[in-house]
């Protein structure tokens, strides 16, 4: 199958969005998702927060990914994080989550980055495996933390 790996433009915010949609089904999480075409728009092209790009077989995008910069303060350098990483269940075990995660490894090489990590659920037995396949490390010894809405005002207002 012959993929071509492209970022994504201002026309496709539609498309991530669906995207978006779609991974939020496969996880679970639809109940979650709040993101619109507008604050795609704004926080992926106007203020450039983040970047996408497209795994596409004639023209036609069958997978996407949405990263953004880090940085380790161990390292002293940049590191590419991998939010999102979505292949249809239709063009999976064909090889393009491989092609975008070489994409994404070759991109923080050229940019002298440090690192390339992600998180993946722990119920995805399929991801994890092939990421132990390519090499990844699961970090086990790291407990996520996550605060949102109002206790993150909380914290903002705490004295």
């Amino acid at each position: 199958m012959n993929v071509t790996i492209r970022f994504a433009t201002r026309q496709d915010v539609p498309v991530i969005l669906d995207f978006i949609k779609e991974l939020a089904a496969y996880e679970k999480l639809m109940h979650e998702v709040v993101a619109t075409e507008a604050l795609l728009e704004k926080y992926l092209f106007d203020e450039q927060k983040a970047e996408v790009i497209f795994g596409e077989v004639n023209g036609k995008p069958i997978a996407f990914a949405l990263f953004f910069t880090n940085f380790s303060t161990f390292l002293g350098k940049p590191g590419l994080y991998l939010e999102d990483l979505y292949v249809q269940k239709e063009y999976r075990g064909q090889g393009i989550g491989k092609q975008i995660l070489a994409f994404l490894a070759n991109l923080a090489l050229e940019r002298d980055y440090g690192r390339l990590e992600w998180w993946v659920l722990d119920w995805n037995t399929n991801s994890i495996a092939f990421y132990k396949q390519l090499g990844a490390l699961p970090m086990d010894e790291w407990t996520t933390f996550r605060v949102t809405e109002e206790k993150l005002h909380l914290i903002a207002n705490a004295k």
